[in-house]
């Protein structure tokens, strides 16, 4: 009989893979970090081939730890980093560059040309607005920046894939017959699926210049997706999952209105809109949220943040103010507040609301007062702010008021972090007992696909609540703080503009 389900998260920093039991505890977990590649300002890079190297050392290392074998496991689930793309040969499986991630800005000129001559039609139909975030307009710079790649590509000589899709490719088989599939909730953040039909539109493709030779086959969510060869054979994937869609169906919220917050490397926010595609007039991005089987998708908005655990990566890396990330809950405790200081933490650009790739990050109410211990807890406050800033414009565009934020991620251990969402958004704020709900979602999926557990009421019953924290900070003081803040997001907005865009 089988005992676990093993869940792959292929993040933006590292690879992870943890084995879940029937009660959806953690067994089991192998991670190791990638490197990240910053050849230009603005540009993010990854290598590929070592993400799959790494994929296959986490895979092998999370079985052994357990002491289990490949027939131990019942099903494993796939999520990832959703729009970071990749292209690779498909007759040696080798990329033919480095994977262009997620918060890359290369493509700020082409996609505002695209913008401006078919922006209504292309949110129209895929629900998303033309940013650098998306894949298709990725896709479509690597292909444009060289002509031979363009008619190799045209010619059917090589694939497409963000990660689900390359570390699927790779174990089931890879140049040798291996699985060329995606789900629905990673195509739709490529710009290139109707997100009515779930299927790649032609009017897109042909709007994005992209050959449909290049693309995977898109399944639900929840189904068959091939089993593993290259490594711990035979084990059945069952579920293909965008990471922040995997969190949400880790948390269970299965009913309209039920929403998430996960804070790692970005801050994502999802909210649960039920069989109806919400549209957004504040920046937030209308997107898939999961399908099960033939089940009628359900939808999501969405509110993404590029920087939330990566500014305390830089707290640690680029200003040696801490050791270790844990370090910086410690560092803000020494002070009693921000001391006037306040960090927007645009390296990439601004995502939503604001949705602005030129900003650059500042940092406001710098006076000589200020500490170490002042710095680190702006830092803090600065997600805080930016979670808040996205629940706010998407409570309005789907006409809810939440009454919770359920919140998982690396970042929800900092308990000072948790204290100030709570201040912050004035919601309670509930971190569950397995943190990792991004990997929990994968496996939850994958486990429902070969029957380990019956339905979603079962997984609901799994969920327990290790943490909570209530607002207590006065309303007065928050609207202070959060016009300070607006001020500082206002420089931020403006570093290459004549005229303010935050009032």
């Amino acid at each position: 009989m089988t005992r676990y389900v093993a869940a792959i998260d292929q993040g933006t920093t590292s690879t992870r893979c943890i084995l879940f039991d029937h009660d959806g505890q953690l067994v089991s977990v192998a991670q190791y970090e990638h490197r990240q590649h910053h050849p230009r300002p603005g540009w993010v890079e990854h290598d590929a081939s070592e993400i799959w190297r790494t994929t296959k050392r986490v895979l092998e290392e999370s079985i052994s730890t357990a002491d289990a074998e490949s027939a131990d496991i019942a099903a494993l689930g796939i999520t990832n980093q959703r729009e970071s793309t990749v292209l690779w040969d498909r007759e040696t499986g080798r990329p033919v560059a480095r994977s262009i991630v997620w918060t890359d800005a290369r493509t700020e000129t082409l996609v505002r040309q695209l913008a401006s001559e078919h922006g209504d039609r292309v949110r129209e139909l895929s629900g998303l607005s033309f940013e650098t975030y998306f894949s298709g307009p990725k896709i479509r710079w690597l292909l444009d920046s060289d002509p031979a790649l363009k008619a190799r590509a045209h010619a059917g000589e090589l694939m497409f894939g963000t990660m689900d899709t390359w570390v699927a490719w790779n174990l089931t088989g890879g140049a040798d017959g291996g699985a060329h599939v995606t789900d629905v909730t990673n195509a739709s953040r490529t710009m290139l699926m109707d997100l009515r039909t779930l299927q790649w539109s032609d009017e897109l493709l042909s709007i994005m210049d992209i050959p449909r030779s290049l693309l995977p086959e898109i399944r639900p969510c929840v189904g068959d997706f091939g089993q593993t060869r290259t490594v711990a054979p035979g084990i059945p994937i069952g579920a293909m999952i965008g990471d922040q869609q995997a969190a949400l169906f880790g948390h269970t919220c299965f009913l309209p209105g039920e929403g998430k917050c996960t804070l790692g490397t970005g801050g994502f926010v999802l909210l649960n809109t039920g069989d109806t595609p919400v549209c957004s007039g504040n920046g937030m991005v209308t997107t898939v949220g999961y399908q099960i089987r033939d089940e009628p998708p359900v939808y999501a908005l969405e509110g993404s943040i590029a920087t939330t655990g990566s500014l305390v990566q830089w707290l640690r890396d680029g200003l040696g103010l801490i050791s270790v990330p844990s370090e910086v809950e410690t560092l803000a405790l020494s002070v009693p507040d921000n001391g006037g200081c306040y960090i927007v933490p645009a390296f990439y650009g601004m995502f939503a609301p604001y949705w602005e790739p030129a900003a650059r990050g500042v940092i406001a109410g710098l006076t000589a007062y200020v500490t170490k211990g002042h710095l680190a807890r702006a830092v803090l406050e600065a997600t805080a702010w930016q979670v808040h800033d996205v629940i706010d414009v998407m409570q309005v565009d789907a006409e809810v008021s939440l009454s919770s934020l359920q919140v998982d991620g690396g970042m929800t251990a900092n308990n000072l972090l948790m204290q100030t969402l709570a201040d912050v958004v004035d919601v309670p704020i509930l971190r569950t007992t397995v943190a990792e709900t991004v990997s929990l979602g994968a496996a939850y999926a994958a486990g429902l696909s070969v029957g380990f557990w019956k339905d979603k009421e079962e997984l609901r019953r799994h969920g327990h609540r290790a943490g909570q924290w209530t607002p207590r900070l006065a309303a007065d003081t928050r609207a202070t703080e959060l016009a300070n803040w607006r001020l500082a997001v206002n420089n931020t907005l403006n570093w290459n503009t004549a005229s303010p865009r935050v009032t």
